[in-house]
């Protein structure tokens, strides 16, 4: 790209439809040449947020820059950003090269240079020899990709991605999502991307900020928010989690005594105090054995699923169910055989026990 990133920032934007607040006193930053996930449910902001960015939606308070400039005031048009939409938005009567042409086009440059630029970022996505194709003789991902080559051919400083791959199956999504982020890296962009999908966010991104009733709930790295939630919201989003009735019985400084039904865990500590706590319980932090485990927990085989590389169960316990998977190819357990859960540390987190 010609153009180095930029960063983008947002200092306690604000935007009310009415007397609804769809982003509630938002602040961030987007560092030059990274990729940031906004993760959310429907409805917490993360969208309206993405539409700040690119002046599609205006803010009703705070400011929003982008590479050191103000642009809160400034139209869509007047920000160097590009969008690839959900629907992809090509245009069926335009074939490929035409499409990923039109805004070099719209901006005046003579057709043979609008053409020599769309063939470049054709080339960059994969996408030589489809340049007369039609969109609607691509798939699902060639038209991701042809979208992904419209929004680059004007070299945006931001490039902004709203639920890139929410049209495609599970495989290809995974394959699309890798190009992407293998994109991003090459070409040192700066990347907003947005998805509800918490596997598609840990995979792709260098941050995350997930977001929940229009306010940010947790920032941080893919690591830090699946090993270190900050509250149960964030634990039971990012990743699976069984979320469980605990005592925390003795502060110890950075660690606790934690008691889970019959048993006494030694855990991190985090905020929670002493008295009532939730424990966030992640499926995989258990050892799942069909003979009794000292200091584990009892239970049974409820449910079983396979899934190839793993087994999922639910195992019915003093505390409730829990939702464990077994990975690798063990024996599958018979449902209401006898099941012993063993707990280490990882995989755990002890949290206050209010929302």
């Amino acid at each position: 790209m010609a153009k180095a990133p930029a960063s983008v920032e947002f200092r306690n934007v604000t935007k009310k439809y009415g007397s609804v607040t769809a982003v509630d006193d938002v602040s961030f930053v987007i560092e030059p040449g990274t990729l940031v996930t906004l993760l959310g449910p429907s409805g917490c902001g993360k969208t309206t947020t993405l539409r700040l960015i690119a002046g599609l939606e205006m803010a009703s308070g705070g400011s929003i820059s982008i590479g050191g400039r103000d642009v809160t005031r400034l139209s869509a048009a007047d920000r160097d950003v590009s969008m690839v939409f959900q629907s992809y938005a090509l245009f069926p009567h335009m074939n490929v090269l035409e499409n990923v042409a039109y805004g070099p086009t719209v901006q005046g440059l003579p057709k043979a240079q609008a053409h020599a630029m769309a063939a470049d970022k054709l080339a960059l996505v994969g996408l030589t020899g489809l340049e007369k194709r039609s969109p609607s003789e691509l798939s699902g991902g060639q038209q991701q990709r042809v979208a992904v080559a419209r929004a680059l051919v004007l070299e945006p400083q931001v490039l902004l991605f709203d639920e890139p791959l929410s049209n495609l199956d599970a495989k290809l999504r995974r394959r699309v999502r890798e190009e992407i982020r293998e994109l991003q890296l090459k070409l040192n962009l700066t990347v907003a991307y947005v998805t509800h999908d918490q596997e598609e966010a840990l995979a792709v991104s260098d941050r995350i900020i997930v977001m929940s009733n229009a306010r940010i709930a947790q920032r941080g790295t893919p690591r830090e928010l699946y090993d270190e939630p900050a509250n149960l919201f964030v634990a039971d989003f990012i990743g699976d989690a069984n979320i469980v009735e605990a005592e925390l019985v003795a502060e110890q400084g950075a660690r606790a005594s934690v008691r889970l039904g019959p048993l006494l865990l030694d855990l991190p500590r985090r905020d929670a105090v002493k008295g009532a706590i939730k424990l966030a319980i992640r499926p995989d932090a258990a050892v799942l054995s069909a003979e009794p485990i000292a200091g584990g927990l009892e239970g049974r085989i409820a449910k079983a699923a396979y899934l190839g590389k793993q087994r999922e169960y639910t195992v019915a316990t003093a505390v409730g169910d829990l939702f464990v998977v077994e990975r690798g190819r063990a024996e599958e357990r018979a449902l209401g055989s006898p099941a012993w859960l063993g707990f280490g540390e990882d995989g755990i987190v002890g949290l206050p026990a209010e929302r």
